[in-house]
């Protein structure tokens, strides 16, 4: 297994070695090297690549540090399902690494792909306490989802039932314990990130606003009331966001952008923050003041995120094959290896593979059917948190880009291996309820592409 984990972390090394920078990753490094850290990006990757930059200058040691918290966490997982008498799954699962999105982004550095070696890291360290390894997996597993819960704000959604499944049984295992264990785990989690920035000292920078203003412009797009603050003076202004709301994102508001849009954020900073206008505040109010709109709004953009219906960008590509000049002079360059990842992950894209409301609807699958039987306690807890974290994009998202997706299918893919080898002896009845919506996101997916 180990073997063909290096075969696997090597060909992702050899293509996009030293590490492929983004225009979010190059900010990241920036700020890492000068110390002048704000909350933009996570300022627990700016800090670490800070740190790590004193060892070795530019994106290798990220890379590497991706590469062997994905693979290692994938022979980790394999190594404990194969012991439990289950040679061919623990194969699967390692075989579920070559997911070719999968290698795409682990050769980018990318909060994604670092969220998601950490998840399959803790994963496996499940897998090692539920065949009764000691309590210091737990421990470490829980440290690495505290980990994992700073990288991005709606992380939570994917820690939380990895969280669960690695407390003691007795916390939640009746209802009533499961909930309150479950607010305690969400509180613990969600406060990870600012608790995070705090102690590193990374200045605000108003990154909430990106989705408040969106949700703004979506509410009065679908509601044609204006729910922006007064203090935007604005002639017409269910006109003018027209001309500035798109429902697959929200960088048309953005201070980035020419025009830049009369309600987006330059405007916001100067007329409404100074008023002292609290940007959630505000936001709850709209949305219960117009929930239809703000539904309208969240599942069209659910809907193009999840790729339900076809991107209306065609030119946009799945994964990066080439970053941005950066000041540093770090690049990849193109070679055989790249070219066939690259190939592979784009002609994947285009069909259900890259949709991941399939993933999604698989996992539910993995619920339905791991629900009940000897393997539900590793199968469950991660069936649930790519659920989790593939329906939490309903409501955080304000961009469509397949990356934010890499553990809702790559959980997804994990829980489905790990219930296949037991179909045989499930109920056919209780197969095609757990299949069905799968089958119906197939049916309706297709409908919308032809």
């Amino acid at each position: 297994m180990l073997f063909v984990a290096m075969i696997g972390a090597t060909l992702t090394a050899a293509a996009y070695w030293p590490g492929l920078m983004t225009w979010d990753s190059m900010r990241e490094y920036r700020e890492g090297l000068s110390g002048d850290i704000d909350d933009w990006h996570p300022p627990v990757v700016e800090w670490l690549w800070g740190r790590l930059a004193q060892i070795v200058p530019g994106p290798a040691p990220m890379l590497v540090l991706q590469l062997a918290l994905y693979w290692g966490g994938l022979v980790l997982l394999a190594a404990q399902v194969r012991r439990a008498g289950r040679p061919d799954v623990g194969c699967g699962l390692l075989a579920c690494g070559f997911l070719p999105l999968a290698l795409a982004l682990t050769g980018a550095i990318l909060k994604d792909s670092l969220m998601a070696g950490a998840l399959l890291v803790a994963t496996g360290l499940l897998a090692v306490r539920l065949r009764g390894g000691g309590g210091w997996a737990s421990v470490v597993a829980i440290l690495l989802l505290l980990f994992a819960a700073t990288l991005r704000f709606n992380a939570f959604c994917a820690c939380l039932p990895l969280t669960i499944a690695l407390l003691p049984r007795r916390w939640w295992r009746t209802w009533p314990r499961l909930v309150l264990t479950s607010i305690v785990a969400t509180a613990a989690l969600m406060a990870a990130m600012p608790i995070a920035n705090r102690l590193i000292g990374a200045k605000p920078s108003g990154v909430e606003l990106s989705l408040v203003i969106f949700d703004l412009g979506g509410i009065t797009e679908h509601s044609g009331i204006d729910v922006f603050p007064r203090q935007l003076v604005v002639a017409d202004p269910v006109r003018v966001n027209r001309r500035c709301y798109r429902p697959d994102k929200w960088d048309s508001y953005s201070d980035w952008v020419d025009p830049v849009c009369p309600l987006g954020f330059t405007a916001w900073n100067a007329h409404v923050a100074p008023a002292g206008v609290k940007p959630y505040p505000f936001w709850l109010h709209a949305v219960f003041a117009h929930p239809v709109a703000y539904a309208e709004h969240r599942l069209t953009h659910f809907a193009i995120n999840t790729r339900l219906v076809p991107l209306a960008d065609s030119v946009e590509r799945p994964v990066q094959v080439e970053g941005p000049p950066n000041d540093w002079g770090y690049h990849v360059t193109p070679n055989r290896v790249l070219h066939a990842i690259d190939a592979l992950t784009v002609a994947s894209a285009h069909t259900p593979l890259g949709w991941p409301i399939l993933w999604i609807a698989l996992a539910l699958g993995a619920v339905v059917v791991g629900w009940g039987r000897q393997e539900a306690g590793l199968v469950v807890p991660l069936a649930v948190s790519s659920l989790l974290y593939g329906c939490g994009y309903l409501v955080f998202s304000v961009a469509v880009e397949l990356r934010y997706h890499l553990w809702t299918e790559l959980a997804a893919l994990l829980a489905t291996m790990l219930v296949a080898g037991e179909w045989r002896h499930v109920p056919r009845r209780r197969l095609a309820l757990a299949y069905l919506p799968a089958a119906i996101v197939l049916v309706v997916g297709t409908a919308f592409r032809l």
